[in-house]
């Protein structure tokens, strides 16, 4: 598994307090909103703020490629990568 694919599961599952998860339960292809993991838009800005101090990545409100980039845990890895982000 890609580091910053576990990363990212342990900062999901830290920052938004989800007790019964664990990162091997996070498939990194699986939806993170709706019908996969079952986030919400608060949980959104929490795991936003969360990527912003682990990564020093931003998201920003008037981006419409927030939605791809929240998709699933590759597609936050991707970007983070893209976007110069780093540990």
């Amino acid at each position: 598994m890609d580091n910053v694919n576990q990363q990212i599961k342990e900062l999901i599952i830290n920052a938004l307090e989800l007790e019964d998860i664990k990162p091997e339960d996070i498939a990194d292809s699986e939806p993170l909103f709706g019908e996969g993991l079952g986030l919400d838009s608060i949980d959104a800005l929490e795991l936003g703020v969360a990527l912003k101090k682990k990564f020093g990545v931003k998201f920003s409100a008037e981006n419409a490629d927030n939605k791809k980039h929240f998709a699933s845990v590759n597609a936050l890895a991707d970007y983070i990568k893209t976007a110069g982000g780093s540990s």
